[in-house]
């Protein structure tokens, strides 16, 4: 059996002062897997994105991403180990509005040399892999040059997935990313995200509070479930 991309060990993590918020004890994420972990607000999920991505660190346990323990790395390491590996599609999106839909999306292979190079293999340049991108995920070509500001939600949106995806990473975590759209809308941007992930041999990490997205995914998981810290204590 093929190691998962992802493995949560025994993991704990409270910020200075509060109670344990985050006791994980086992979690799992396979290659080229879709999964659907509903999060609702307060329940640990942005602090455990953060973990997962190497932005903060756990008190205790392992957080092993394609074998490697995050812990084990310094923080730069991380960091670059992150924009190689992970790519992110946020709530809010987080578009540079003085930059270029084109430019925005290729922003991951400036500051990654293995994502660009990625690119360059498989569309031939990062500027043909921007592109693509965002013709299959519904961005006309006429707007590639427009500023991201300039955009319609649904657009952003579109262009912030094309950002997660460009330069192929193993693993695209989403926060939230549907919450100003309506179910129409949800699902058939949420049908060319997994499109583009299997395309890219990338495994989806999905975050949200929305239960009805769930059918749709490989996998579904709560995280209130996973997380020790969250249940009431037993009498």
């Amino acid at each position: 059996m093929a190691a998962p991309l992802l493995e949560l060990h025994q993991l704990g993590f409270a910020w200075p002062g509060q109670a344990e918020l985050l006791d994980i004890p086992s979690f799992t994420l396979a290659r080229n897997q879709s999964l659907f972990l509903k999060g609702p607000s307060g329940s640990g999920k942005t602090t455990l994105l953060g973990l997962i991505g190497g932005v903060q660190k756990a008190q205790r346990g392992t957080v092993r991403l394609l074998g490697s323990d995050l812990a084990a790395l310094s923080a730069g390491a991380r960091d670059r180990f992150r924009v190689d590996h992970t790519g992110y599609i946020f709530q809010q999106f987080n578009l540079l509005p003085f930059l270029s839909v084109a430019e925005n999306v290729s922003l991951p292979c400036h500051f990654s040399k293995t994502r660009a190079e990625r690119a360059r293999q498989r569309h031939g340049s990062v500027a043909q892999a921007s592109a693509s991108l965002l013709q299959h995920l519904g961005i006309a070509s006429e707007l590639l040059d427009r500023r991201a500001e300039a955009l319609s939600i649904g657009q952003q949106q579109r262009v912030a997935a094309a950002r997660a995806l460009i330069g192929q990473p193993e693993l695209v975590i989403a926060d939230e990313p549907t919450s100003a759209l309506d179910a129409d809308s949800r699902e058939a941007f949420l049908q060319l995200l997994f499109a583009e992930c299997r395309d890219a041999g990338s495994s989806l990490l999905f975050v949200s509070h929305d239960q009805s997205l769930a059918p749709l995914f490989d996998r579904s998981l709560s995280l209130a479930d996973l997380n020790r810290a969250a249940r009431p204590p037993e009498v």
